[in-house]
């Protein structure tokens, strides 16, 4: 009789491991050595190579009630390769990682289409990733994901606050929604029956900012600073991209909030202060530029618009 205790059973679906595996090969787009992905650099002048790192947090977890799990790879990309952006640099290559309780070869692949895709529109390799089943670890029905990309950009072209001066003009380019920020706040609403979960206006993937910033560059659009609007909202990463002796200043009245947005705040269960420091409200991407250049920008990408501007002060974002 045989006594031994299989890798299956101890909870690791290896059949299911290999399914998944051949289910996404053809995902990949980059070059691969078996273990590792490879890419080649660019031809360019003086690059730095630029990292960012992150993850989709609770809004998983709304997906996976909602059964709306596939769109969260394009919220995994976006929250990395956005990042990249507000540097000027162009992503290179993106790998994921994917931690499950049970692997479901359907529902990892669906995930992993959804990462493809959004690398795919932003001209970034995903060369590969790791999915790992942890029973005993991650409940049986739930899965968790971190994302990693890399890009590239010339030394002399970075953006930042070194760039910025007073004068200087901010265009806000709009969110496609509540983007991967403040989802355990949103949950708990539609927990407490005062937000309505429609998976539409919840879940709608963070929009993808890449191709915005390149083709004003490409342009010719004299860009000084980029901000990526996620947890902390307006208030803690507007200020990031502006200087010491300097700070931001903000018309609210400038743009329309996002139908999301709305909602959390129609519940009248949310406070301002609290809405402004979690959610993006609206505004998914800032970008801090000449005067002279604040119109063209706002023209080419489509609901962009003048919110702001840059003065001299102290005491981090002024709402005017």
């Amino acid at each position: 009789m045989n006594s031994g205790i299989t890798y299956r059973d101890a909870g690791v679906d290896l059949d299911a491991a290999r399914r998944h595996t051949e289910n996404i090969a053809s995902m990949v787009t980059g070059g691969t050595a078996g273990f590792a992905g490879l890419v080649e650099m660019p031809k360019m002048r003086d690059p730095l190579l630029v990292s960012a790192t992150d993850g989709v947090g609770t809004k998983i977890a709304l997906a996976q009630q909602l059964g709306r799990i596939g769109g969260i790879g394009q919220d995994l990309v976006a929250m990395c390769v956005n990042d990249l952006a507000c540097t000027g640099a162009t992503p290179l290559f993106f790998l994921d990682y994917m931690a499950v309780g049970r692997l479901d070869p359907r529902v990892a692949g669906e995930v992993v289409a959804s990462i493809a895709a959004a690398c795919r529109a932003v001209g970034c390799a995903l060369v590969g990733g790791e999915t790992a089943e942890h029973p005993g670890v991650v409940a049986p029905d739930h899965l968790d994901l971190a994302g990693f990309a890399v890009g590239v950009v010339e030394r002399d072209e970075v953006l930042g606050p070194h760039r910025v001066v007073a004068g200087d003009v901010i265009v806000g380019i709009p969110s496609s929604g509540l983007h991967s920020n403040g989802f355990s706040l949103v949950r708990a609403l539609v927990d407490a029956g005062v937000l309505a979960a429609d998976p539409d206006l919840l879940l709608e993937p963070t929009r993808l900012y890449p191709n915005d910033v390149r083709g004003l560059r490409n342009a010719g659009v004299e860009l000084h600073a980029a901000a990526h609007i996620t947890g902390g909202g307006f208030p803690e990463n507007l200020p990031r991209v502006i200087p010491d002796g300097l700070r931001p200043v903000v018309d609210p009245s400038t743009w329309e909030r996002t139908a999301a947005i709305t909602a959390v705040l129609d519940t009248g269960k949310v406070p301002a202060d609290d809405a402004w420091s979690t959610f993006n409200m609206g505004i998914g991407m800032c970008l801090v530029l000449p005067q002279d250049a604040a119109v063209t920008a706002a023209v080419a990408i489509a609901g962009a618009c003048v919110i702001g501007h840059v003065e001299t002060g102290s005491g981090g974002l002024r709402f005017a």
